[in-house]
């Protein structure tokens, strides 16, 4: 129990959240569209996504606490070992998955795997640079999302690609890439916050172990930004509901913002890791939670207003 408890440490299995929600919401969408989810792509795709993801912090937390001097939850062998032993694991069920696809999660898989090595490997960290909330925005906002749909949708739904006379022929269905670009905004700013609201938090420590984010080029902006991001998720409900893309059953989520606000202002007059950087993980909670609920339940009233 208490190695497992290590594990679970040094992996943050809290913090999968960032991952787990974003491809619940997307199933919840599915099934509000009335797309039928492929059970075996789908199942493969989510144990490859967490594996993966864990492999992603364990790389993140065992370069990290090697250049601080930091102690690890196992000895630096071990920890390795674990690591190693994910990112085959996660590999494999890359490569399984591909087998049961095409060559456009090939490549979706791909820029996922580079991104999430080169986020803490390498010369230069992505984590150590001001593009640290993007990437984990993008890759957990929209890649997910993206994945989900592509591999659930028939055959040229969202996107076909073919090869004629030497050529690389592209269709993307304008309708449904917008549809599906509007609802990976909300998971994109919500896990951008995550990590904005970490370095914030970190800005002080990370300066002196030459670690320059967002947070630090920002300055005094960085609390603005972190409460625009909030604003945005919640006006993609808005304009998804305005284009017919979700029930209007979704601006229920708007009550949500009382809530919300009330976090941010807390986190604005302190930033502190210890006591305030939770309320970014509140507040990720709070609006996708309810989110992946409305749009379910916006499904069920469709199904039954269908009858």
């Amino acid at each position: 129990m208490a190695v497992l408890k290590r594990f679970l440490s040094y992996v943050e299995i809290k913090t999968k959240i960032t991952s787990v929600f974003p491809f619940l919401m997307t199933l919840a969408y599915l099934f509000y569209t009335g797309i039928p989810i492929k059970p075996l792509p789908t199942l493969i795709f989510f144990l490859g996504m967490l594996c993966f993801d864990l492999t992603a912090t364990t790389i993140n937390n065992y370069f990290d606490t090697k250049k601080n001097h930091q102690t690890l939850q196992f000895r630096r062998y071990t920890a390795l070992s674990i690591t190693v032993v994910l990112f085959f694991i996660s590999a494999a069920l890359g490569i399984y998955f591909f087998y049961l696809t095409d060559t456009v999660v090939l490549i979706l898989g791909g820029l996922c795997f580079i991104f999430g090595v080169l986020y803490s490997f390498g010369p230069l960290p992505i984590s150590h640079i001001p593009l640290g909330e993007f990437v984990s925005g993008l890759f957990y906002g929209l890649m997910i999302p993206v994945i989900i749909v592509y591999i659930n949708t028939p055959r040229g739904a969202l996107l076909s690609y073919f090869l004629r006379e030497g050529k690389l022929l592209i269709e993307l269905n304008v309708r449904p890439a917008i549809s599906l670009l509007l609802l990976s905004v909300l998971p994109f700013c919500l896990t951008a916050n995550i990590m904005l609201a970490n370095n914030i938090c970190d800005l002080s420590h990370d300066v002196k172990v030459g670690r320059f984010t967002l947070a630090y080029y920002l300055k005094e902006h960085s609390l603005r930004v972190f409460s625009l991001l909030y604003y945005l998720a919640y006006a993609s409900v808005i304009v998804m509901v305005v284009m017919g893309f979700l029930s209007p059953l979704s601006l229920i989520l708007l009550i949500t913002i009382i809530q919300v606000q009330k976090n941010i202002n807390v986190f604005n007059n302190r930033q502190i890791k210890e006591e305030t950087f939770i309320i970014s993980i509140k507040n990720f909670l709070l609006i996708i939670v309810a989110h992946t609920i409305l749009i379910f339940a916006g499904g069920l009233l469709s199904g039954w207003a269908a009858k």
